[in-house]
């Protein structure tokens, strides 16, 4: 018999923000709450800000670590939405919030500086930068504001563009060296621009940029996203590369984000960005207690129990 040897899993640097430390032991739910009415999962369109405040309170109560508030949907479908829009559909929210819970951390969804420098009053904790530095101030507004910042990969696309013709080159491990350089490279930026490390999280950002054969590859990779030595952010939840996979709508998602979810987080990432957050919670805990990071709540099974009054 082969001698083993103790599991090498990668463990990359915790996220630390608002004095929580997030990391394999103790990964994140960021919980979404999308101010938009055409989010495309139907479930999850809180253009009403009480519909938003109830999503709040759910997502609490169901075990969420981090807030996710976005004012504009991601995709090319839907209306345009200027800034002054976007920042009336999330600071008022934003500001509620952090005033009904205020140790929660925020993470304001945006691609927009001035969007950002409009929400620092909110206490804002973290900019999630999904279109990867489009507009090169919100990482500087981010260090301003003493947020963390989420280092993504879009390809090269402008913000609201779909993936047509995307091709990293022919071999298939290319889309993985692109994401690794790039995010390298953004979490560089952001050290120069102030932020420390520590509150700077990468996010290899599937769907974006990507074909669904390109998330998928990436999804493999998450050991090595997380080898560049940060902290690690997936938001695969209810996502297109899961439904092509599956030939299932937005509805239908939930078990392949949470197979998605269960492999990222084996493979080392800390936060997971989802519209599903008890499932997603308890599948975290499952895994980081499968890696041996966590401690099971009970392991009564099979301990002797000692009858009443018996002191051996």
């Amino acid at each position: 018999m082969r001698s083993l040897a103790p599991l090498d899993l990668p463990h990359p640097p915790a996220l630390v923000l608002r004095g929580r430390c997030f990391d394999a032991a103790r990964p994140a739910v960021m919980a979404i709450v999308n101010r938009t009415p055409d989010s495309f999962f139907s479930g999850n369109r809180h253009s009403d800000l009480d519909s938003a405040k109830a999503a709040l309170e759910r997502a609490i109560a169901d075990g969420a670590d981090i807030i996710d508030v976005g004012g504009v949907r991601a995709g090319q479908e839907g209306g345009s939405v200027d800034s002054g829009e976007e920042i009336a559909r999330v600071v008022p929210f934003l500001e509620y919030a952090r005033a009904a819970h205020p140790d929660i951390v925020l993470s304001l969804d945006t691609w927009r500086s001035d969007v950002a420098r409009a929400a620092a009053a909110a206490g804002v904790d973290l900019v999630n930068d999904t279109w990867a530095g489009h507009d090169p101030e919100l990482v500087e507004v981010a260090a301003q504001i003493g947020a963390g910042y989420v280092v993504s990969h879009t390809g090269g696309l402008p913000p609201r563009t779909d993936p047509v013709d995307m091709t990293y080159g022919e071999n298939p491990l290319d889309v993985v060296v692109d994401v690794l350089r790039t995010l390298s490279r953004g979490a560089a930026t952001a050290a120069r621009c102030g932020i420390p490390r520590e509150r700077i999280l990468i996010d290899p950002t599937l769907d974006f940029g990507k074909t669904t054969v390109h998330s998928l590859e990436v999804l493999r990779h998450t050991a090595d996203v997380a080898s560049l030595g940060f902290p690690v952010l997936q938001a695969m939840s209810r996502k297109d590369f899961v439904g092509e996979t599956l030939g299932l709508p937005p509805e239908e998602r939930l078990e392949g984000s949470l197979a998605a979810t269960a492999v990222a987080a084996w493979l080392g990432a800390a936060v997971f960005r989802s519209h599903d957050v008890r499932a997603t919670r308890r599948v975290l805990d499952m895994v980081a207690t499968l890696r041996g990071d966590r401690a099971p709540v009970r392991a009564d099974r099979g301990a002797r129990v000692h009858p009443p009054g018996d002191g051996s």
